[in-house]
């Protein structure tokens, strides 16, 4: 849907430069009897998103898949804005003189996103949410000491896979895995604080790869006492609208996806990583930062305050070696959370928490629970046999993601999410076919 904020002012500069007088004459070639003159017969007012749907030319299927990737609505501006040439064709932003836009929107993003982690700061953004946690575990291990990397087993599987990619040649680096309670879906926290020690760093995601909120209350005491470095990952980027700001647990640094925020799944890709910490590891950090400044006329001016990237600097002495920062992702990010604002992203959490109980009580109607007893946002686990799954995917719907293949110990399982972009109807259809 485009969106084509003319004023009149606008309009009349238009018209003006064209040569007519009014819009009408632009469809003067069309004979008078093709010409539609009358009000669309729609049903109103409706909001963007029932409008985008109004005029829908085919039918999507229902998803209550995420898993890592959300589908949630996104403002027509953000994408009309986004898409001018100036941004969409814009580099690296290496000249000031001549990019003053691209750096304060970065700028815009850096400060929304150490806002809403409630961290010191952000960088300008990362490859992806999985680049993002094994770039944080690279930066733990400069620091002093630190040799072994633990993580949750019920961080997202990707995630952990990409981190073991990255330290497979890592010397005196080992990665460890904290196994999770398989009635509550929550980290065991006896595990981890056996295996916790001034050596490590860890990592936790939540809400986890099953949906359920860790406690990171209780997790965090046992960071804070045993562990050298300690980080949280957040895969759902809208669940910082709703949960208590991670960086009031005192982590060393917050890692995950942006994804959520103003960029479609898309197939999978391309992604947004979030990677903030606090002011004492800003040099240890990965990518770059931009700042705010004076010109020497005293003006406002945005420039590169730190990059420490291989593009910068001498590349063995980098912090990454990643050299894309998803810049046009973290424009969209940084205009989806200007029009959404506080009570707007908020409202969307809430949305989608509550959609989330309202499908599980019409399947607890129905004998179908969560696997897990833990708290979660807005997905959560189910049993569902592969026959049904299939049978629902060939009619339109696609009930969640199967998980047992990244979790044996779960045979039958599948993640179940819903967001503000699922109706009550479509909830009680998915449970109905249950």
């Amino acid at each position: 849907m485009s969106y084509v904020p003319h004023s009149e002012e606008d309009l009349s500069k238009i018209l003006s430069t064209i040569g007519i007088d009014a819009p009408e004459e632009v469809f003067s070639s069309i004979p008078d009897a093709l010409r539609f003159r009358s009000l669309l017969p729609i049903e109103g007012p409706l909001d963007e998103e029932s409008l985008r749907r109004e005029f829908a030319f085919t039918s999507s299927k229902t998803v209550f898949a995420g898993g890592g990737i959300y589908r949630h609505h996104i403002p027509a501006l953000v994408d009309a804005l986004a898409s001018r040439q100036e941004f969409y064709t814009a580099y690296t932003p290496y000249q000031p003189e001549i990019s003053q836009g691209t750096l304060h929107s970065i700028f815009e993003y850096q400060s929304m996103m150490a806002g809403l982690t409630g961290m010191d700061v952000s960088n300008a953004s990362m490859y992806d949410g999985a680049t993002s946690l094994a770039e944080a575990a690279l930066m733990a291990l400069r620091g002093k000491g630190i040799r072994r990397i633990l993580v949750t087993k019920a961080t997202q599987p990707s995630y952990r896979r990409v981190l073991g990619t990255y330290l497979t040649h890592v010397e005196e680096a080992a990665i460890e895995e904290i196994p999770f309670d398989l009635v509550t879906g929550r980290v065991d926290l006896e595990a981890l604080q056996g295996m916790a020690g001034p050596d490590c760093a860890v990592f936790v995601q939540s809400p986890n790869y099953f949906g359920v909120i860790e406690p990171l209350e209780e997790i965090s005491a046992i960071a804070a006492s045993q562990a050298g470095f300690w980080g949280i990952v957040v895969t759902e980027a809208l669940s910082l609208a709703a949960l208590t700001p991670p960086g009031k647990f005192n982590p060393d640094v917050v890692v995950g996806e942006a994804q959520s925020f103003g960029n479609p799944p898309n197939a999978g890709g391309p992604l947004l990583g979030i990677f903030c910490t606090r002011k004492e590891h800003v040099r240890r950090m990965p990518g770059r930062i931009v700042g705010l400044t004076r010109d020497t006329s005293g003006r406002q001016a945005f420039c590169l305050t730190l990059a420490t990237r291989e593009q910068h600097i001498r590349r063995e002495k980098a912090t990454s070696n990643i050299c894309s920062n998803q810049g046009l992702c973290a424009l969209k990010s940084a205009l989806y959370l200007s029009a959404m604002g506080p009570r707007g992203l908020k409202t969307a959490a809430l949305q989608s928490a509550a959609g989330a109980r309202c499908l599980m009580g019409l399947l607890k109607e129905r004998g179908i629970a969560p696997r897990f007893s833990g708290p979660v946002f807005h997905e959560f686990v189910i049993s569902m046999d592969e026959d049904k799954r299939k049978r629902l995917e060939n009619d339109g719907i696609v009930p969640g993601i199967p998980i047992s293949k990244a979790y044996p110990e779960l045979p039958g399982m599948l993640l179940v999410t819903v967001t503000e972009m699922n109706t009550r109807e479509e909830c009680a259809c998915l449970a109905e076919r249950m």
